[in-house]
């Protein structure tokens, strides 16, 4: 089904795979040229300003945010010196679209996007219109182009766009005119041979390819270029719902080879000129290959907690114990609470396993295709008066037009269905959250833990599996049943799509361009401004306030999606949420720590603090750090986090608390090592198995200085019973990011730009 190449390969004439060891005898190209000859490179380069092509600085053609994001982003912007949008700013109003208690009203975040984008100039999507990614394929992204959005997803390679999903603080520095920067990524071929067959859809092929690299890192941050005659076998539409699941690889980004119907989707969408023919050169070299024949992929399934966790329905069905008993042993050790595990054999019955929902939403579910074959599977059936319930959320308002118009939604409804305005919520939590001890079958981007229906700290937990739309309408179909849409023996034909952009055109507020610094930007009562952050002091001394030993930690538990929502224009008040579901002591002791430095600062030293100090001063070498050279801060330890979503709020809810510092044996992606730097947060590297404990206090000597070394050995002292000595390191830094993190923040590091001119 997948293949996975163990060495590099080079594509020829866009057809022909040959593994490097074969090459000498049919490639008269060297490999530093063939690396050229992918069309990642030539899209890079056209946008790299550094005039070194293996150090990129990327100025993007375009951005785009949504309502868990932007405020935050344009605050940070604000407080940088912001005085107009200098490129196409998106803002969409798709994750928190629906009202909100408990923090800042959603529509006065709302009031605030569209007045900013008054004030600066930007696009403001209104709530309910449509989902971020689904208005910008509709609307932005086109051939030869690069966008940059603060969503993980930010996926449009099927358009032929590289686009990139990082923190708010990587748009901020677009936004301020300065760039992306990253060595130079190693480029993947996905080779894609033969054509998917019916009730196959874009899921199946995505869970298939997650699950083949996910957890053996084969495309971490390297760039996927989508090859091969099988992505002629697929509309364009279709190929979407892949691309945006590449997210879930842990890949830095995509692309596709185009073609006419690539063309045609741009047309129909009143863009013909955003089409740019995009193919491999003759020779092209590509860092390794996932090859995929497209006939082999049958329908899958994702089992909880993550995209990769997938199977084949079919094989699920035949070995439903061995499947279910590993999967919900992996749940243990996952939650770690005797008391609250994941029992999937109650979801089983009559030889089958059974969902209690079903749902096909967002980005990935909710394309006009998607849908529409879902209606066909549904029409004359019923979803049955039970518990199961499907709901449909339809990517974006034009996209609802022409399923009405054609008759797809009457199917639905009269199948059971229930119909949702565009909205991202199913895919964080915020929207059909499943209800305790049940199962959800989806058409969405992830089924992390802590995201959907799952607080363990509350005694809560669901669990959802993803599926395609088609399986998921088959399901609903059949009562709950779980069941493959490929072995239903039937054929499709999706009637053409007719994009009709007149709800746009009658309320999407489009100012590029067109912004009057002197129109107020309206607050509402809990839309706060970022706290003052201190800058890098000489030496660090850190207390362990988290321990994680989970093999991944993600974002989601770094800070929980769903409830925090309206929250997330109040830093302060989001930071109380902290790591709430993984390590709900965080925020306590993260908060002790920080009323312990102020009143060090204040001349209070408490007793604790000073015997560290006092014994630090006891170190060769360290006699003379001072009180006024030493900062304390806190700081978290963990084996792998960062993997999934870019909100940077997995960052600064740390920071805000006094956080300075992450230690961790990797990072799952660079989204959120960015947000780490971008927050003035240092990004250390253990490499050892961590000679330390939660709760124990790690002096760093010297670390401002360390940045300006290699930061490959970087002495560090636990300061437990007895002082044991510690190796950390960095990885590479680029100087602007090395003197974000000595100012402390990018707002700082910026405000000491403006005022140095």
């Amino acid at each position: 089904m997948v293949t996975l190449y163990d060495s590099g390969v080079y594509l020829l004439n866009g057809s022909t795979l040959v593994p490097e060891e074969n090459a000498p005898a049919v490639v008269n190209v060297s490999k530093e040229e063939a690396k050229k000859g992918t069309i990642a490179y030539g899209i890079l380069q056209e946008h790299n300003v550094s005039g070194d092509p293996e150090n990129l600085k990327i100025k993007f053609d375009a951005i785009t945010s949504h309502d868990l994001t932007y405020v935050g982003i344009i605050q940070t912007a604000r407080a940088s010196g912001l005085d107009k949008f200098p490129l196409p700013y998106v803002l969409t109003c798709c994750h928190n679209s629906l009202c909100a208690v408990g923090g800042t009203i959603n529509e006065d975040d709302h009031v605030f996007g569209l007045t900013a984008c008054r004030k600066y100039g930007g696009i403001y999507l209104p709530p309910h219109m449509g989902v971020i990614h689904q208005y910008m394929r509709e609307a932005m992204a086109g051939g030869g182009k690069m966008i940059l959005g603060s969503d993980s997803h930010t996926r449009y390679g099927a358009l032929g766009t590289m686009a990139v999903g990082e923190g708010g603080g990587e748009l901020v520095k677009q936004i301020l005119e300065q760039t992306w920067d990253t060595a130079y990524p190693e480029v993947i071929a996905v080779y894609l041979d033969g054509k998917p067959n019916p009730g196959v859809g874009p899921q199946d092929i995505a869970i298939a390819i997650v699950t083949a690299v996910f957890k053996n890192g084969y495309v971490k941050n390297k760039v996927m270029e989508f090859v091969g005659p099988g992505v002629s076998s697929m509309s364009t539409d279709y190929r979407n719902g892949i691309d945006v699941m590449t997210t879930e690889t842990t890949c830095l980004s995509s692309i596709w080879r185009t073609d006419e119907d690539t063309k045609d989707f741009l047309t129909r969408h009143g863009r013909a000129n955003d089409f740019k023919q995009l193919d491999p050169a003759d020779v092209a070299y590509y860092d390794g290959c996932v090859y995929i024949d497209l006939s082999t992929v049958h329908s899958m399934i994702a089992l909880p907690f993550h995209p990769s966790n997938g199977f084949e329905i079919r094989e699920l069905n035949e070995n439903m114990d061995d499947i279910l008993h590993a999967v919900e042993e992996d749940a243990k050790k996952l939650i770690k609470r005797p008391e609250l595990h994941l029992n999937l054999w109650e979801k089983v019955h009559d030889g089958a396993l059974y969902a209690d929902q079903g749902t096909i939403a967002g980005c990935a579910g909710g394309t006009y295709s998607n849908i529409m074959e879902a209606a066909y599977l549904l029409d004359g059936k019923s979803t049955g008066t039970g518990e199961f319930a499907l709901g449909v959320y339809p990517s974006s308002q034009a996209v609802m037009l022409d399923l009405v118009r054609k008759g797809a939604i009457e199917k639905l409804i009269s199948a059971g269905a229930t119909i949702r305005t565009a909205f991202c919520g199913p895919c964080f939590g915020a929207g059909d959250t499943p209800a305790h001890g049940s199962l959800s079958v989806r058409h969405t981007t992830r089924n992390f833990p802590n995201r959907e229906g799952s607080k363990p700290g509350n005694g809560q937990i669901a669990s959802v599996a993803l599926m395609d739309a088609r399986s998921v309408a088959a399901t609903a179909a059949n009562g709950g049943r779980i069941t493959a849409a490929d072995e239903l023996g039937y054929e499709f034909t999706c009637p053409e799509y007719n994009y009709d952009p007149t709800a746009y055109e009658h309320r999407v507020y489009q100012g590029f361009g067109k912004g009057d610094i002197e129109e107020p930007l309206v607050c509402g009562p809990n839309i706060k401004d970022w706290p003052e952050l201190p800058p890098l002091n000489e030496h660090m001394l850190l207390r362990v306030c988290a321990y994680i030993t989970d093999p991944v930690t993600t974002t989601d538990e770094l800070i929980p999606s769903g409830e925090t929502g309206s929250f997330r224009s109040n830093p302060l008040g989001l930071a109380e949420f902290t790591l709430s579901r993984r390590v709900p002591e965080y925020v306590g002791k993260a908060k002790a720590v920080k009323a312990n430095e102020e009143a060090r600062k204040a001349g209070n030293c408490p007793d604790e603090v000073a015997e560290v100090l006092a014994r630090v001063r006891a170190i060769p070498g360290c006699e003379n750090v001072t009180d006024e050279t030493v900062d304390l801060s806190s700081t978290i330890y963990a084996v792998k986090p960062g993997d999934g979503s870019a909100r940077e709020q997995a960052a600064s809810c740390q920071r805000v608390l006094l956080g300075g510092a992450n230690i961790v044996k990797e990072y799952a992606t660079k989204r959120y090592r960015s947000n780490l730097i971008n927050w003035g947060m240092v990004p250390f590297v253990i490499d050892e198995a961590p000679d330390f404990e939660d709760d124990d206090y790690i002096f760093v000597p010297n670390v401002r200085a360390a940045l300006d070394g290699d930061m490959s050995n970087i002495p560090a002292y636990v300061m437990g019973k007895e002082v044991k000595k510690l190796t950390l390191s960095i990885a590479a830094l680029t100087d602007e990011e090395k003197e974000i993190i000595r100012c402390g923040s990018l707002i700082n590091y910026n405000r000491k730009l403006k005022n140095a001119r």
